[in-house]
């Protein structure tokens, strides 16, 4: 995913709201916008917006079901964001492996 897409990800993320609507959708069924704000203390037009937001950054599928819209999560998003936190992490073990080599080799 280009760095671009990245950034879109953890920036919907970054609201706490939107993050407990993906933990919600995580369970992998389709729910309404509805459904998701009876489960959180706001409305279901401020549900529709943290959505919204969450379709932009690729993280929310919608489809059309009659006369409702159902959501679901589509996990390619956080799964090009969890291999770059991934690799990022492995550069800052493979640094601190490093330091901890020097500081045992300054000590002998």
């Amino acid at each position: 995913m280009p760095t671009g897409g990245i950034d879109e990800v953890f920036s919907a993320l970054a609201d706490p709201t939107r993050r407990r609507l993906v933990e919600t959708l995580a369970g992998g069924s389709t729910v309404t916008a509805s459904a998701l704000a009876a489960e959180l203390p706001i409305s279901r037009q401020g549900v529709a917006k943290h959505l919204a937001a969450l379709r932009r950054a690729h993280l929310v599928r919608a489809e059309r079901v009659g006369r409702e819209t159902r959501y679901r999560l589509d996990g390619a998003a956080l799964e090009d964001a969890a291999r770059w936190i991934a690799r990022v992490g492995a550069e800052w073990d493979e640094r601190l492996d490093d330091l901890h080599r020097l500081l045992d080799a300054k000590r002998t």
